[in-house]
């Protein structure tokens, strides 16, 4: 994840979710639910369950992506922000792994005009783009 971004701790997070939230916030990159669990069982986390229900909870407050082809989460840039967005965007390094969220609410309009186009009620969307970040390019 790009790392140019720090966030402040969201209010009333369980002691689950602030684990996976710091674990998250501390990581340059993606993390799967596993990697989430790897790094935090000397924290008490033994199951993924535990995992998988403080991951969905922060995905519920808008602090939390899941990049669906990485199968990984990433903080939101948005955090503890009052309005967060429905619809995301991601470019995903292939050679190095980066990844960073978009904010252009113009490529928001247009996904949910497409989508209005053809009568179907947005309601969320993530838009992952693969491809070789501005470093591996010069590399």
């Amino acid at each position: 994840m790009s790392g140019e971004h720090r966030h402040a701790e969201p209010d009333k997070l369980t002691k689950n979710q602030a684990l996976v939230f710091h674990a998250l916030e501390g990581s340059e990159k993606p993390l799967g639910a596993y990697d989430l669990l790897d790094a935090l069982r000397g924290d008490g986390l033994r199951s993924p369950l535990q995992i998988y229900r403080a991951l969905d909870k922060l995905i519920g407050m808008g602090l939390v992506h899941r990049l669906e082809s990485l199968n990984a989460f990433v903080l939101c840039i948005h955090c503890g922000e009052e309005v967060r967005p429905d619809n995301a965007a991601f470019t995903i390094c292939t050679a190095c792994g980066r990844v960073t969220e978009l904010n252009d609410s113009s490529l928001a309009r247009l996904l949910a005009q497409l989508a209005e186009a053809t009568g179907f009620a947005l309601e969320q969307s993530t838009v992952e783009l693969r491809g070789l970040c501005a470093a591996c390019q010069a590399a």
